[in-house]
């Protein structure tokens, strides 16, 4: 799966699409596909990536008291 980095633009390669669903880590492994070579895996925060569409992610994907708040 691919993200985009809301800074740059570039679209990062998810390595470990657990770590991006998991509510409870703020950060994933990814490779930042930018110019012709291929970078090396880096970590990046979640808060940082959205969809290459310009949509944010979800908010169950980031906020580990999602259902709480839902709730009030």
């Amino acid at each position: 799966m691919y993200l985009r980095d809301k800074q740059s633009g570039d679209l990062v390669e998810v390595l470990d699409a657990t770590a991006l669903i998991d509510p409870c880590l703020a950060e994933l492994k990814g490779c930042l596909h930018a110019g012709e070579e291929l970078q090396d895996a880096a970590s990046f925060q979640k808060t940082d990536l959205e969809f290459p569409s310009g949509e944010a992610l979800p908010r169950c994907w980031l906020d580990p008291g999602y259902r709480v708040a839902a709730a009030q």
